[in-house]
């Protein structure tokens, strides 16, 4: 079998091939230059290159797993579509009042994107007659179906692309808003039209209306992108299966990606740590860290024990707009290898988050950037070489990364040339420290205990200095750094998730009640075992999980707690509290045993595991020497601002084993490793280079 995965970066797009299986599995790995304009471009040049690499047909191939930036670029351009909403009568403004929370309590500047840059225009949110009231879900007031064509009309007249039904209360009765979307469809036939029921079944109308709304911002567009990436690729005799990364760690179609968009706003960043949790586990490292910095930005995210971290509902957002869909727990932040370098007007030195990108990217490309980024101050100390940079793929001009520097900083700062570079690693490396501190220190995680994993093009030269940084015990630089994002693709399942709004207090619950629960059980598994069939998924291979989102009486937001497989009952409900006070003592570090506990929200899970990518594993060398991988020396400037004759390494002929003393630097065609004075670096049998400081 012929597999793909190809991950969409700011400034590169990554693939790997895997063909094969057993025994006789070969790996390829590839890079591209990514097309901002049409990233489908970026990505069908790739699959086609990496074919003739890997030496196959095209038609050979079975399946493609891209991950791709097009949801989260359309939100922070603000360039989706022009959206109608239907809503209940008195509730039209809810978008825009939100929660009436400050961004930053004590700042006069802030912005607040929901009402600077609305999902839904106001003149676009239309008030309908009808009323549904809880707990039952009773309607009091039924649907004016006149208003509602008279709505859809109006939005016909405004040139709408998407219109949305955003009803009060829906969650406990859709009948309103099955109605009401019929007749937009029947107004408005081929235009994009959603129910909040249908994209986010739960609790909390302004998250659920701010869900529903991203939804139908961004579904046009990605739809275009996803029809015209499969038409491009059945053009060049492509008929292998295609499957998207969803934010939560999972893959899915491209019909249901292009129709809950929502589900893939961060679907880039989520592959990659699906790739460092694979890439540790092949160590036997469970705890990582991991830092992939790429071009534009760096992702960040624990892994505890293997477990990937999901998001708090509270804390899910994009770009400020709440989001209510499943995501892994990622921390994004302005810092990459095309992160710009400035002074800004207070006098501050600054690096981030503008990046140079793909378009015009650093200086020393001599693509006709001119401003300095950490690229450039990385050719200037000397450890990226024109010669390997990117395997030589990339032609780099030291010239012309030492003029950006020296005109644009040295001047301003009133330090050399290498000081003003220097001073470009510790920013950049300070911001990045800071955002690990944020996601481990902050959130009851001791990093003395965890592995720090840096890939991306960029990472594994930050990788040691960021380690150290934040104690962290050992860094573990994967076989294929540069690409360990697109590796995550093939190292995942197959993923749907179905959410449905059940309140009951759990620990009072009489068997009806929670029968009730089990009733909604059934209905969101059915839903699940459904998008399984249509994908013809054979039974016997569905996985489900069941979750419950529970919350301590009076409590604001809720923590996940897996449920028991078989039914509800009042013996395993037990199961259910004690997973919910185990995850809250993690979260918070305390849990009340003794407090009533509120199931808010259930999830069903569906799940078909695939057989992860099988990365090869080295010979044994003969002594720890790895003299046969040595290349050359030259001059490097390090953190400490001292200079050393640094050796170069060839990744590709370390074998186990081998042990590299710093300072050294190890070249490969994805990415460029910096090991330190003072560190030490150790391959391990499966690839990855262990880095650790020497006593």
């Amino acid at each position: 079998m012929a597999k793909i995965g190809v991950d969409v970066g700011g400034t590169f797009t990554d693939l790997i091939l895997e063909v094969g299986s057993g025994a006789s599995r070969k790996v390829f790995v590839h890079k591209v230059p990514s097309t901002p304009g049409d990233q489908s471009e970026g990505v069908v040049t790739g699959v086609v290159e990496l074919c003739k690499i890997g030496g196959i047909k095209p038609s050979d191939l079975k399946l493609i797993v891209h991950g791709t930036t097009i949801a989260t670029n359309t939100v922070l351009e603000y360039d989706g579509a022009e959206v109608g909403m239907l809503t209940t009568r008195g509730f039209r403004d809810i978008l825009h009042m939100a929660r009436h929370k400050r961004p930053q309590n004590f700042s006069m500047q802030f912005d607040v994107p929901w009402q600077s840059k609305p999902l839904v225009k106001r003149r676009n949110r239309i008030p309908i007659t009808e009323r549904i009231l809880p707990p039952t879900g009773e309607i009091v007031t039924p649907l004016d179906e006149h208003e509602v064509r008279e709505a859809a009309t109006l939005l016909k007249a405004q040139g709408v692309e998407a219109v949305i039904v955003c009803f009060l209360f829906s969650f406990l009765n859709h009948a309103h808003e099955k109605r009401a979307k019929a007749i937009v469809k029947e107004t408005l036939p081929g235009l994009y039209v959603e129910a909040s029921h249908e994209v986010v079944d739960v609790i909390r109308e302004y998250e659920r209306f701010s869900t529903t709304a991203m939804n139908a911002f961004v579904g046009p567009r990605v739809g275009r992108y996803l029809k015209r990436l499969e038409s491009t690729l059945r053009g060049q005799g492509i008929g292998a299966q295609i499957r998207v990364m969803q934010s939560n760690g999972g893959v899915t179609t491209l019909e249901n990606a292009a129709e809950h968009a929502v589900t893939i706003l961060m679907s880039g960043p989520a592959g990659g740590v699906i790739g460092g949790r694979w890439a540790g586990l092949m160590s036997g490292e469970s705890n990582t860290i991991t830092v992939d910095i790429g071009g534009t930005s760096a992702d960040i995210s624990v892994i505890p024990e293997g477990r990937l971290r999901v998001m708090n509902p509270r804390d899910t957002q994009v770009n400020g707009y709440p989001v209510l869909a499943p995501m892994l727990d990622i921390d994004t932040i302005g810092a990459g290898g095309g992160s710009i370098a400035y002074v800004d007007e207070g006098g501050a030195f600054r690096v981030g988050p503008r990046s140079a990108g793909a378009a015009p990217g650093p200086a020393c490309y001599g693509r006709g950037g001119v401003e300095p980024t950490v690229t450039d101050a990385q050719v200037v100390l000397g450890r990226l070489d024109p010669e390997h940079f990117l395997g030589g793929g990339v032609k780099i001009d030291p010239a012309l990364a030492r003029k950006a520097i020296e005109t644009q900083l040295c001047p301003k700062l009133g330090v050399s040339v290498t000081e003003a570079a220097l001073g470009i690693i510790r920013v950049v490396n300070s911001n990045m420290a800071l955002s690990i501190r944020a996601n481990s220190v902050a959130k009851g995680v001791d990093p003395r205990r965890y592995a720090l994993m840096p890939f991306g093009g960029a990472g594994p030269l930050h990788g040691a200095a960021l380690a150290k940084t934040v104690s962290a015990k050992e860094v573990i630089v994967p076989p294929a750094p540069g690409i360990q994002a697109a590796i995550g693709l093939l190292a995942t399942d197959m993923q749907y998730e179905f959410t449905g709004a059940s309140l009951c207090v759990l620990t009072k619950a009489d068997q009806t009640a929670l029968d009730r629960v089990n009733k909604r059980l059934d209905e969101l598994t059915t839903q699940a075992s459904a998008a399984l069939e249509a994908d013809d998924v054979p039974a016997a291979a569905h996985r489900f999980v069941r979750i419950a989102e529970c919350r301590y009486v009076g409590q604001g937001f809720e923590l996940r707690a897996e449920m028991p497989a078989a039914r509800l009952t009042l013996e395993s409900r037990k199961t259910v509290l004690d997973n919910f006070h185990k995850e809250h003592r993690q979260v918070y570090g305390h849990a009340f045993e003794d407090q009533d506990v509120e199931l808010i929200t259930l999830r069903v899970v569906a799940r078909v595991p695939e057989e992860p990518v099988v990365w090869p594993t080295l010979g044994t060398a003969a002594n720890a020497d790895p003299k046969g991988a040595w290349l050359y020396a030259r001059r490097t400037i390090f953190d400490d601002g001292t200079t050393h004759e640094t050796p170069r390494f060839a990744r590709g002929k370390l074998l186990a084993g081998h042990i590299i003393d710093g300072p050294a630097i190890v070249v490969q065609t994805d990415s460029t490793t910096l090991i330190p004075p003072g560190w030490t670096g150790n391959i391990h049998q499966s690839g990855n280079l262990h880095i650790r400081e020497r006593a």
